[in-house]
């Protein structure tokens, strides 16, 4: 279930937006697509990143996918919790399992990403092909 209160990406990863700040995440789907999750690389406090670029990694069972940003802006904040437990990700991906926080340096760009029932058809049309 897609949380109403998330903006998503089409690479599969989620902001939920409080003022200025972009808390960020994988989807359920990426996650079960990825299947158990044994790594999270935690970009550095402070790295500069630009929307639909790859912030980090993620390792799972499977393979090893990149965590694309949906927003421009800089890491102020990494779920640490992920270095010793990521498997989070699978039990709780809008939740305990949100990645980092970025200080948006333009918010518009939320405006760009979809919203649940956008994300849902995406996802229906993905499977279609």
């Amino acid at each position: 279930m897609n949380p109403e209160d998330i903006k998503y990406h089409r690479e599969h990863s989620w902001v939920r937006v409080e003022g200025k700040r972009a808390t960020l995440g994988i989807t359920d789907y990426a996650q079960q697509q990825l299947g158990d999750i044994v790594y999270v690389d935690l970009p550095e406090i402070d790295t500069e990143v630009d929307a639909d670029s790859e912030l980090s990694e993620i390792e799972s069972t499977k393979a090893t996918s990149p965590l694309i940003s949906p927003v421009s802006g800089t890491v102020v904040e990494v779920n640490e919790d992920l270095a010793d437990s990521p498997e989070i990700i699978n039990e709780d991906p809008y939740g305990n399992g949100w990645i980092l926080v970025i200080e948006m340096s333009d918010p518009s760009e939320v405006n760009e990403l979809m919203s649940r029932d956008e994300y849902e058809k995406f996802l229906k049309e993905e499977e279609e092909k």
